[in-house]
């Protein structure tokens, strides 16, 4: 067995997984013991690991027993037993890696082996998904193995009851949606009582395909918004007015990154259209928000690409599945300026209450493991931000499935007609093809070509998910033509109908290169799982959007040299500078979405220092009973900050405002005169004359810290305060984030600009709420 691996996993791979084949097999040779145990007796294991766990032995002391008993598990209760590689594959994500197993290798059996092991620590583990429906089907399909082990199982979906949450979480393991977990975490530090807190404390997660969760996902924050009102007119005049600009003119649109500024001529129109001097005036900030969102609406988000209009409204498209994003939003007022370029209703802006980066959320996981069909080309990023290497699994059986070479055209129509002809010579077979687009706009478009031919075919457009199941499953069927985005019914294998294996098994056509070979990869990997055969094939055009956006002046030179030589009738191009060019502008493409990634994580790395010492407090607050050692340092440094604000440096003693000082500490101090001498020559003497009667103020309020209503009342105005300052900080990072792009025309450096003036606002703002929190303080010890 050892040897067959060696020859499908390579060499250097074969010595790295040496240690897991020696683990393999002693779970086998386990493995008629543990068939010749009844029921209770396999049950008692889980006991007992927990009892060997209590006693200091460690989860790799055990885990070759607690692997053999959930495969005899399996085998009793599910009716499957895990492959020596599902076994290798549960080891790799047992010690926080990942496991790199192509499609159909069953991974959904796979998870079940760290996760009994892991659980048995008593902590919790995390299962996530994707989606709602592979959490469903995930939690029914492996959730009864570990239950007769004697595990308890949980679910965690959106818009489950704060009950029924704390339930999910407090079992030994939980399955639910990736960006779920995230929201829960956002809402468990918005609470106002512990006991409102659903989740525990982190400790192990095992994410299914976790380059789409972790990769895919992380160019996107999780967002948790209020509503407030919005200027539905100023929205649509500003749509007008960016709708007249003119690129390079007016505005900067950069492909690469797809972002957008105003250029000086386009700022002076604004100036000019209402009558101002200067747009980035503090009091015009409003102003410039609306503009900016306008133009990105314009510029940067393309229908029935990034969104559809649908009921009168706009739907936000998953761009890797192609399916709308129910009840998902724009935040910032980036969404009501779609809706106002589309001419719809305004609806209220969303504005953010909390977020967290999706890296920054899982890098609250002790430990991490994942499992997909591609990771390697992430290597380095999975490393470097949660320590996670990628080991290639061999497969059960060998992967017959044929990966042709591109074919590559002039142009998008030339291209298109090449995949309507292909699909009908291959129809008239009988093989079944599914033909994978990146848009729905694209899918439609093929559409119209196979419709051209008079082919029939499944549009899988963005229907329901249970729909999308449905179609996907039956895309091996015979004489079956399926048209999808990419990344459909991601998690669900295509098995081949009767007849089909003879055929050649499934041929997957790409009609464009992703913006990642990973995506590319897991495409082809519909096809020939399981050791069926197969065959992929990607169709692009030198037209297409990725050569536009990412490699434009080398296209211009290419399109001179491979023009000539292209066949004039399909426009086929067969130059080896033209495949040259594909595979290039593809690794362009990718450090460009690393880049992206990398700047959003920086980013947030700023605010989640910042976000770290707010939640830290907050939390504080709702945990202890006694508030006045929480109390007492923000009274004290309020005070102190008094000093240093009226007695500058920069002015001598005798001009300095000591009323004003009088006044604002009679207010901090529940109305004891302080009445300062006529002669006090530094802050330090001012400071020594104000001491008794602050510590004097401070111990009567320790005289009341034991009575509950002064207790609940300072509770209360604690996590007042601090939300009310947190929220107001969080825009003015959004406002702060907004401006960056203007930095670079200055010479700045934006990020480290962004991380000093983040830096200030956050001083500015915990300053306020010792501020706030000192003055309310004294009138609730006035009035109680």
């Amino acid at each position: 067995m050892i040897s067959y691996f060696k020859k499908i996993v390579g060499k250097d791979s074969g010595k790295r997984l040496k240690k897991y084949y020696q683990l393999v097999e002693k779970i086998n040779a386990l493995e008629p013991t543990f068939e010749a145990l009844s029921d209770e007796e396999l049950r008692a294991k889980t006991q007992m690991f927990k009892e060997q766990l209590a006693s200091g032995k460690t989860v790799f002391d055990i885990q070759v027993e607690a692997f053999a008993t959930v495969r005899e598990a399996a085998k009793r209760v599910a009716g499957m037993r895990p492959f020596d590689v599902q076994l290798i594959g549960g080891l790799v994500m047992a010690e926080g890696n990942i496991a790199e197993m192509p499609t159909g290798e069953g991974k959904t059996l796979v998870a079940s082996l760290p996760s009994y092991l892991r659980a048995l620590e008593g902590k919790g583990v995390h299962v996530i998904t994707v989606n709602e429906y592979l959490a469903n089907r995930d939690r029914q399909q492996i959730g009864p193995i570990h239950e007769f082990l004697g595990l308890t199982v949980g679910l965690n979906l959106p818009m489950m009851d704060e009950v029924a949450k704390q339930h999910a979480y407090q079992s030994d393991i939980t399955y639910g949606v990736g960006t779920e977990f995230g929201f829960d975490h956002l809402r468990d530090n918005m609470v106002y009582a512990t006991s409102q807190r659903v989740q525990r404390s982190y400790h192990y997660a095992i994410i299914d395909e976790v380059d789409s969760v972790l990769i895919d996902e992380a160019k996107t924050p999780l967002i948790i918004a209020g509503k407030t009102d919005v200027s539905s007119e100023l929205s649509y005049l500003c749509a007008r007015i960016v709708k007249s600009f003119i690129l390079d003119e007016d505005f900067l649109h950069d492909a690469e990154s797809n972002t957008t500024n105003l250029t000086e001529e386009g700022i002076v129109k604004i100036e000019q259209g209402f009558g101002i001097e200067n747009l980035y005036e503090l009091e015009h900030q409003t102003l410039y928000h609306y503009v900016i969102q306008a133009l990105r609406a314009r510029v940067m988000f393309k229908r029935d690409v990034d969104y559809i209009i649908k009921d009168g409204k706009v739907a936000l498209i998953d761009m890797f599945t192609g399916r709308p994003m129910e009840g998902r939003t724009l935040s910032n007022g980036l969404h009501q300026a779609i809706e106002a370029k589309e001419g719809l209703e305004v609806s209220e802006e969303n504005k953010t209450q909390a977020s967290v980066t999706i890296q920054n959320y899982f890098r609250l996981y002790p430990l991490l493991s994942g499992m997909t069909g591609t990771a390697k080309t992430e290597e380095k990023e999975f490393q470097e931000l949660y320590g996670m290497d990628v080991i290639p699994i061999p497969t059960n059986r060998p992967v017959l499935r044929e990966d042709l070479s591109d074919m590559i055209y002039m142009t998008i129509d030339q291209k298109y007609r090449a995949v309507a002809v292909e699909a009908k010579r291959v129809s008239e077979t009988g093989q079944p093809m599914l033909i994978g687009t990146t848009s729905i706009l694209q899918s439609e478009q093929v559409a119209k070509f196979l419709e051209k031919e008079g082919l029939s075919f499944e549009l899988l457009n963005a229907k329901s998910i249970e729909q999308e199941i449905d179609l996907i499953t039956r895309a091996g069927q015979k004489g079956h033509i399926t048209i999808a985005t990419n990344m459909a019914g991601r998690g669900t294998d295509i098995r081949l109908g009767n007849g089909v294996a003879e055929l050649g098994g499934l041929y997957v056509i790409g009609t464009e290169r992703h913006e990642s070979r990973r995506i590319d990869n897991q495409l082809k990997g519909r096809s020939g799982r399981q050791g069926d055969p197969g065959r992929s094939r990607f169709f692009i055009s030198l037209e297409d959007e990725m050569f536009k956006r990412f490699a434009q002046e080398e296209l211009e030179k290419l399109v001179r040299v491979v023009g000539e030589t292209a066949d004039q009738e399909t426009g086929l191009v067969e130059h080896k500078k033209a495949k040259e060019f594909v595979e290039r502008t593809q690794r362009i493409c990718e450090g460009a979405s690393y880049s992206q990634r990398e700047y959003n994580l920086k980013l947030d790395n700023v605010i989640n220092q910042q976000r770290k010492i707010i939640y830290e407090l907050r939390n504080r607050v709702l945990e202890e009973n006694d508030m006045l050692p929480i109390l007492e340092p923000m009274i004290v440094s309020h005070v102190n900050r008094l000093f240093d604000e009226y007695c500058s440096e920069e002015i001598i003693a005798e001009d300095w405002d000591l009323k004003a000082i009088e006044k604002q500490l009679v207010e901090v101090l529940a109305d004891r005169d302080v009445t300062f001498p006529t002669i006090l020559n530094s802050k330090e003497e001012l400071r020594e004359f104000v001491e008794p009667v602050l510590q004097d103020y401070l111990s009567t309020l320790r005289e009341d810290r034991e009575d509950e209503n002064y207790q609940l009342s300072y509770k209360r105005l604690l996590i007042n305060y601090i939300d009310l300052h947190w929220l107001e900080h969080i825009e003015a990072m959004e406002r702060l984030k907004e401006g960056m792009g203007l930095r670079n025309y200055g010479g700045e450096d934006p990020m480290r600009q962004y991380e000093r003036e983040g830096l200030e606002l956050f001083t500015i703002m915990y300053e306020r709420i010792e501020r706030d929190i000192a003055k309310e303080t004294s009138i609730i010890k006035l009035t109680l």
